[in-house]
């Protein structure tokens, strides 16, 4: 099966659990403010690198892994503690609201113009089969609405961390396989250039 049909297969997956979401943004900042903010900051622009930024995603891909944390199709023990508590329209409303907060940008360290975490990025690794992470993110990591989530300025290490938890198999809530089928012809190296890249996409 090629990358093409993977897509195809993740874009209806994902479309089919996620084109109802919807939410109150009003409802999911005082939930934010209650449970998220130690870790994701106030307005999900998390300032530890190991937590993700959540401002700008997609509100369904946030009420997508929301959801899988709490059913344990996405495992982290610290998040399934976190929705315990959540019901479905809590989800919808933390989604509404991180995706209404605007994004604040990173700066890669060492992989900007013209460095292997570009060309990753941008090109893939052709003699892996590794494809472009811009087919699916777009080209300054702005996602796809429904589909694939937003990666632009994203802490590096943890984009790495996920990358990581896709190649052992920790992480399994991609439609398709797609990421784990990717994450596995990645090394450590190329991980950690493509995941600086992507820190630095504004």
């Amino acid at each position: 099966m090629n990358f093409r049909i993977y897509a195809a297969l993740a874009v209806g997956l994902f479309s089919a659990v996620s084109a109802n979401a919807a939410g109150d943004a009003a409802k999911g900042s005082t939930i934010a403010n209650q449970v998220c903010l130690a870790c994701h900051g106030a307005d999900g622009n998390s300032p530890i690198p190991m937590y993700p930024k959540l401002a700008g995603q997609h509100p369904e891909y946030i009420a997508k892994q929301l959801k899988e944390f709490k059913s344990g199709d996405r495992k982290n023990a610290v998040m399934a503690g976190m929705v315990i508590t959540l019901t479905p329209e809590d989800m919808d409303n933390l989604g509404a609201y991180y995706g209404s907060q605007a994004a604040k940008g990173g700066t890669a360290k060492s992989n900007g113009k013209g460095s292997v975490g570009e060309k990753i990025y941008k090109a893939g690794i052709l003699g892996l089969g590794v494809p472009a992470c811009a087919s699916c993110h777009g080209p300054a990591g702005a996602g796809v609405p429904v589909q694939f989530p937003r990666l632009a300025g994203q802490h590096a290490d943890y984009t790495v961390a996920q990358l990581q938890t896709f190649r052992s198999g920790e992480r399994a809530n991609d439609a398709a396989k797609m990421m784990r089928m990717i994450a596995s012809k990645l090394t450590d190296q190329d991980m950690a250039a493509v995941a600086d890249y992507i820190q630095g996409l504004r």
